[in-house]
């Protein structure tokens, strides 16, 4: 598959960024900034929590940017930055919560804060707050992120197969949430 234009330009950048460019770098933050907020908003489900793991995996990209031999890889290697860094803060919050007493949720509920009119937003919505952290990221990398599956599995860190069968599965329990919401 032939690269896209921003592609090519996202590699420019980390190439610059490696050469010591820090404007190169500040715009690649620029670039990248809001797509791992969602990324990381999805998997710790609160936005606080979001900002926390932006600003570790920038931290980490300055730390290893210049170890990345190959720049074209540069949007799955910090998508799996802040997949490890969102799994780190998670099981921070476990073991704090743990420590506490108190009781993780494992996802946020998205459905308290819907304000859309259109139905079927309102019912997709509950169901995505219904469903793991986990999943929302796998359904935002693909969809909205548009990764392809391969690449899922390389951010992840699981083989191909096990996300077609997570997509799958996820996509079948989204509809029958949605389903349980129009019928409920």
């Amino acid at each position: 598959m032939p690269k896209r234009r921003d592609q090519i330009y996202d590699e420019l950048l980390v190439l610059k960024c490696q050469a010591g460019d820090r404007q190169a770098f500040e715009e690649l933050v620029e670039r990248w900034q809001g797509r791992i907020w969602r990324y990381a908003r999805a998997l710790a489900g609160s936005e606080p929590a979001a900002w926390d793991i932006v600003q570790e995996t920038w931290v980490a990209v300055i730390k290893g940017l210049g170890r990345l031999r190959e720049p074209g890889l540069f949007a799955g290697w910090v998508f799996r930055i802040a997949a490890n860094k969102s799994k780190d803060w998670l099981r921070r919050r476990q073991v704090h919560n743990r420590a506490n007493g108190q009781i993780t949720r494992e996802s946020g509920s998205q459905a308290d804060r819907i304000h859309a009119n259109d139905e079927q937003t309102q019912a997709l919505e509950a169901a995505l707050g219904r469903i793991t952290p986990d999943r929302r990221a796998l359904l935002l990398l693909r969809y909205v992120e548009g990764f392809e599956i391969a690449e899922i599995g390389e951010i992840l860190e699981i083989p191909a197969g096990t996300v077609k069968s997570r997509l799958s599965r996820t996509i079948a329990e989204l509809r029958r949430l949605m389903g349980a919401n129009s019928n409920g």
